[in-house]
């Protein structure tokens, strides 16, 4: 394969996963072969560039000659949107360049210091043990993902933001609508459209009568010193809601899942609680759930790999491949808790746009699984491993149910 192939020779992408617990066996292939290699995406019949490994990765989310701006012709779109709607959509930080990233960003880092995030410790502790309560309460078996997964992501971030949480099931309904790969344009704009009137609602009143709330202290901010309008602000608040408990969720039940499956690294985390920073963050390197969510344009020629990347040819840095890179990552397919190189992982991404909730995530995530296994330490799969569905055309992978019991 070469960088004058016709697309019709090219691989599909997103690739399929054989094992669930496995990235696409291809990933290990191109590391190996051709870390810097075109695909085709499904959604757009358009080609992109996809990058495999660890050092590459960081290099091109790193590098100011890429662009996360959406907008710009050649960006590797990975749901279908129309253009017209292209046209009207604003950007949401995730999507932005600097100044404007910069300034929306500075925004809103000191929400989520990793001192902020200990001060939260104890309100996620309650919530946590008030869904373990009601678990044990109705009985196995129970659905993880809705009993817990879901739930506490959602209590955690709506307290965070200030959104009503009796309204969660609605905004994940359009949340899991926006994260699909399969679905038809009309179905993603309409899930927009109607997250966005929600928010817009929501933020019209705390505008209005401003509350104790991220939003809120955001609006405040933005009086004094305005970089947002009220459009940008709803966006601001999607990406937070919709972030703040997609991503958290699936690393709940996808953890579990894991630690049921490998008993003895689960044993030792029971063993040891001490393990448990650890434990995280060898199974988000694990999952690494959010394969390709950080696509980027490149806005110049650049070299990479031993090709060029041509300005305006969309990039795809693999977290998935750098993080089961043999060269960073010693038997990459396995999970071992106790792997000292986890922490270089690239499950929040890296450079400018790495994930400003990050702090956040490590948080519950340790907490909800030391709680879990400590008050239900015989927690285990209810239905056969082989009947359990997968998320394998979703932007973020997950377990859709995990019957447990115990």
């Amino acid at each position: 394969m070469t960088q004058d192939q016709p697309a019709a020779a090219l691989p599909d992408f997103p690739m399929t996963r054989t094992c669930p617990f496995r990235p696409p066996a291809r990933y290990a292939e191109l590391r190996a072969e051709q870390p810097v290699s075109q695909a085709v995406l499904k959604v757009t019949g358009s080609p992109a560039w996809l990058v495999t490994t660890h050092e590459q990765v960081r290099a091109v989310l790193g590098d100011d000659r890429v662009s996360s701006n959406l907008k710009l012709p050649g960006y590797p779109h990975q749901f279908p949107i129309p253009p017209e709607m292209l046209r009207e959509v604003r950007l949401m930080m995730l999507s932005m360049d600097p100044p404007e990233h910069t300034a929306q960003r500075r925004y809103l880092i000191p929400e989520f210091t990793a001192r902020r995030m200990r001060a939260l410790r104890p309100r996620i502790q309650q919530i946590v043990d008030e869904r373990i309560d009601a678990m044990l309460a109705k009985g196995g078996p129970v659905d993880l993902v809705a009993a817990l997964a879901l739930a506490v992501p959602s209590l955690v971030i709506c307290e965070l933001l200030g959104v009503p949480y009796e309204d969660h099931p609605q905004f994940e309904e359009w949340s899991a609508t926006m994260m699909s790969h399969g679905i038809s344009p009309e179905e993603y704009g309409a899930a927009v459209v109607a997250l966005d009137t929600y928010l817009d609602k929501l933020i019209t009143a705390k505008e209005n009568e401003p509350g104790d709330d991220l939003i809120s202290r955001f609006i405040e901010k933005n009086r004094e010193e305005p970089i947002a309008d009220h459009t940008d602000i709803v966006t601001m608040a999607r990406l937070m809601l919709v972030g703040g408990h997609e991503t958290t969720a699936n690393m709940i039940s996808l953890g579990v899942l894991g630690l049921l499956e490998h008993p003895d690294q689960l044993a030792a985390v029971k063993a040891d609680p001490e393990l448990l920073p650890g434990a995280v963050e060898e199974l988000l390197r694990f999952f690494s759930i959010s394969d390709s969510g950080t696509a980027r344009v490149a806005l110049a020629d650049i070299e990479l790999g031993g090709v060029t990347i041509k300005a305006g040819e969309g990039i795809l840095p693999l977290n998935n491949a750098a993080n089961h890179d043999e060269a960073v990552f010693p038997d990459p397919d396995t999970l071992d808790i106790r792997r000292e190189e986890a922490r270089s992982h690239l499950a929040f991404g890296y450079g400018i746009h790495q994930c400003i909730g990050q702090n956040l995530a490590r948080i519950e995530l340790e907490i909800v699984y030391g709680t879990l296994f400590r008050r239900i330490p015989g927690l285990r799969l209810a239905v056969p491993f082989d009947e359990l569905g997968f998320k394998d055309e979703a932007l973020v992978y997950g377990v859709r149910r995990l019957p447990v019991t115990w």
